[in-house]
Parts: C-alpha cells; structure tokens; sequence
C-alpha cells in the first residue's frame, strides 16, 4: 500500500517533535533547525516532511536512514515503512535516540553505531534511502545498496551550497537524479574526519 500525503501529513502534525528535544522544547514548534549538540542539528519540521513525502513510502518498503540524530526523522519514516535502518555515528545521539524511539513504540526500526557513508550493507538492498547529513557527491556505496526500483533523499554539496536531491534507480539499475530545492545541512562525516 502507498501512503498519500494527506496521512503522513497528519501523523507529522501530531507527531510532537518537543520529545526529541533535550533543549529548546518550549520552541519546537517552530519551524527552525535547532543544535542537538555534537555539532549536530534537528532539522526544520517542513523540510522533514518535504524529504519523506519525496520517498514515496510504501507499507512494505524497507528504509535506510543515514543519520539518526534526534530520531524525530526516524519515527516518520518508522510509521509508513515496514522497517527502517538507521545508522548514526556519535553515540551519544545513537544512544539517545534509540532510548526517545522506544518511548514512542516503535518496534521496527533497528540500530547501528557506524559510519553512515558505508550505509549498512548487511540488510542491503532497501527500497528506499534517507540521508540527513550532506555528502560532498553521491556515496557509489549508499547507490549500490538501493534496490532497483528505490529511491533516496540526499543533500549534496559543500558547508554553504547544497542541493536536496532525489536519486531513483530503475528496474535495470540505471540512475537518474533530480534537483528538489536547496538545502543547508550539516556534513555527512567519515569516521577518520
């Protein structure tokens, strides 16, 4: 089954992004970023929606998401997906995360400590990928881990010009990538950076 708009656009509106947050609660509901520390941010509650609604979530897909952070992403994507791979490399956002997303009951997302430019081959391929930090150039390992037919969400670019991308691959494995809006987020890292 295919999720419209209409439902994940309600689930996000109730979707409280204050229990995500250690600090700033009392303005969450602003459409701002917010430091999550670590050097790390909570994205702007419009572009969170606008990055799911482009995955075109289905019921059965099987998600990766480079970049847990808060897990106020996750839980979006863990709600219209049948799982969802997240992987996160400071531990004490991995740690925290996976604590904030069990409080909210979600059974179908499962965790890694790791590098995210290395996606989590192990349970590869996915039928959709979400990344949350910017790469300088679309990681070759994060395509080759989407399943013919998938799609992901990716910022691309350096510190100050990014664009938000969308990169489909076709039942014969070809890519075709397209410009959704420019972005600013903070840098995709290796773990040696």
């Amino acid at each position: 089954m295919k999720y419209g708009e209409k439902e994940i656009t309600a689930f996000f509106h109730e979707l409280d992004r204050s229990r995500f947050m250690d600090r700033h609660k009392e303005e969450a509901g602003m459409d701002v970023p917010f430091p999550i520390g670590h050097g790390q941010t909570i994205s702007q509650p419009s572009l969170v929606l606008e990055m799911t609604l482009r995955l075109d979530l289905e019921s059965d897909s099987k998600v990766l998401e480079v970049g847990t952070g808060s897990g106020f992403q996750t839980a979006l994507l863990a709600k219209f997906a049948a799982s969802v791979y997240t992987v996160e490399r400071i531990r004490a956002l991995h740690d925290s995360s996976k604590e904030k997303l069990a409080a909210e009951g979600f059974s179908n997302i499962h965790f890694h400590y790791g590098d995210g430019n290395l996606g989590w081959e192990a349970h590869a391929p996915y039928d959709r990928i979400m990344v949350t930090a910017a790469a300088k150039e679309i990681p070759p390992v994060l395509v080759s881990q989407l399943a013919p037919g998938g799609k992901m969400v990716i910022p691309v670019g350096d510190t100050f010009d990014q664009e938000l991308r969308l990169v489909e691959k076709d039942k014969d494995g070809g890519i075709n990538t397209s410009f959704i809006e420019h972005v600013r987020f903070v840098r995709l890292k290796k773990d040696k950076e």
